[in-house]
């Protein structure tokens, strides 16, 4: 199972140089309901809702949601080993405890602020 980011979501859509490989898609995707929340602003701030709308949806079809539980919730109230932002603590949050229930889970992310989170968390990373 992979933990797709919204920055490697946003990334894929918006052709940036940098794309995940095509192996990426062909795992089981999930995610934190917070990446459709993130993406979809983004799109919004750049405009980009017409030209980019569908392929948004169909990304977003891929991936199974954890939502924010209290569980998930009460765990990004708690410190972690490295200070992290707001949103980066629920991502974390849901990624624990996707690994809890699922140890083979791997991160796909190009927020390196993210990763250092991950590192320092023992999670593993998609490569």
């Amino acid at each position: 199972m992979i933990y797709l980011d919204t920055s490697v979501a946003l990334a894929q859509l918006l052709g940036e140089t940098r794309v995940p490989p095509p192996s990426l898609w062909e795992g089981s995707l999930v995610s934190s309901r917070l990446l459709e929340y993130e993406l979809w602003t983004q799109i919004h701030s750049r405009k980009l809702g017409a030209s980019h709308g569908d392929a948004a949806r169909a990304l977003l079809a891929e991936i199974s949601f954890v939502e924010l539980t209290p569980h998930v919730l009460s765990r990004a109230l708690e410190p972690f080993p490295i200070a992290v932002r707001t949103l980066d603590a629920l991502h974390l949050a849901s990624m624990e405890f996707l690994s809890a229930h699922d140890r083979s889970l791997r991160i796909a992310s190009y927020d390196a602020r993210l990763l250092r989170a991950v590192r320092a968390l023992e999670l593993r990373i998609f490569e």
